[in-house]
């Protein structure tokens, strides 16, 4: 049995010058840097401010977190959805207890909660010990990988509405009672998701991936859906085979998006930010975990598009969504900066 790894994760003077007199003298060398340095730097910031924000892992300075909650969609709770919850963990007991925290604290009336550890020698049996009366079960076995961690969850659970949140990511406040009663609301919605918070090892805010309207043509390009905000629907796990691939190592919620997309299932994206992803240096990829990584996307994209695209042919079929997200990553930051 290979060695368990921890989850992946599908990085002069400053004063202006002032205006000469009539006739003054002017230097070159003194007018010229103080004249288009501050151009040059106006430049770079709107630039900056245009680039797309989804993809980069740290867009700014560590902040504290600062997001609106997703609405109160007025479902009473006779109607909503019982949600099943997971999480695949491994050596993360640093992080488990904040993960836990933030899925406990939802305090979703119709929730199953599991935690699968294939076999950490840290601090996680404490922690799941601290947790073990308000978890619907967890377990610590050696396993055969991160999907398979997943799988063997999920038997143990029977949720009309399922997810998994890796052991050092997060839900934010509100996330599951938006997700359920969005489901309750919409019965033809199979697959929702929503916006991203990045975080730190501090937890702090370094970045926001803010996503467009779903579109089903992109997604067999490539995959920008934030694992942490998924969420699907039961009779669709069943529909598609009920199981994550255990032969990916990488690409496994993608590969688990294209099998729903090929069953016929209706997406939605939701317009709030549901969860967080850790950003922190046991995340960073080897150059065997590139080549591994890549190879998936490149058998990915050829059995589901039935050719191997260029990067090029890559970048100008998601041009155009970039291009929405960006202007909805304006939106959102016009609506939380004027309230």
């Amino acid at each position: 049995m290979p060695p368990r790894q921890p989850p992946r994760k599908r990085q002069t003077s400053s004063r202006s010058p002032s205006r000469p007199a009539c006739g003054a003298r002017l230097v070159a060398k003194d007018v010229s840097v103080p004249q288009t340095a501050p151009k040059i730097a106006l430049a770079r910031r709107i630039v900056r401010r245009c680039l797309p924000r989804i993809g980069a892992l740290r867009q700014y300075r560590p902040r504290p977190i600062k997001v609106s909650r997703p609405p109160d969609l007025g479902v009473s709770a006779e109607r909503l959805p019982s949600i099943s919850l997971v999480t695949p963990s491994f050596q993360q007991g640093h992080f488990l207890r904040q993960t836990i925290q933030s899925v406990l604290e939802q305090n979703y009336p119709r929730l199953e909660y599991f935690v699968q550890d294939g076999g950490s020698k840290d601090e996680s049996a404490a922690v799941l010990q601290e947790f073990s009366a308000r978890l619907t079960g967890w377990e610590i076995a050696p396993d055969r990988g991160q999907a398979h961690a997943i799988n063997t969850a999920f038997r143990r659970t029977a949720g009309e509405i399922m997810g998994w949140i890796n052991s050092d990511d997060l839900l934010l406040s509100g996330a599951l009672l938006y997700v359920g009663q969005f489901f309750a609301q919409n019965p033809d919605v199979a697959v929702l998701y929503g916006n991203r918070v990045l975080i730190d090892e501090q937890g702090r805010d370094i970045g926001r991936w803010i996503l467009p309207r779903h579109d089903d043509g992109v997604l067999p390009w490539i995959d920008y859906v934030p694992q942490e905000t998924l969420f699907w629907r039961r009779s669709l796990w069943d529909a598609v085979g009920g199981h994550i691939d255990e032969s990916l190592q990488f690409a496994i919620d993608w590969d688990l998006l294209l099998r729903f997309q090929k069953a016929g299932a209706r997406f939605a994206h939701a317009r709030h930010f549901l969860g967080a992803f850790r950003v922190h240096p046991e995340q960073k990829t080897s150059a065997q975990n590139l080549t591994v990584g890549a190879h998936e996307v490149a058998l990915l994209r050829h059995k589901y598009l039935g050719f191997k695209p260029t990067t090029l042919q890559v970048n100008r079929r998601v041009f155009g969504y970039l291009v929405s997200h960006m202007f909805e990553h304006a939106r959102i930051l016009i609506r939380e900066r004027t309230g």
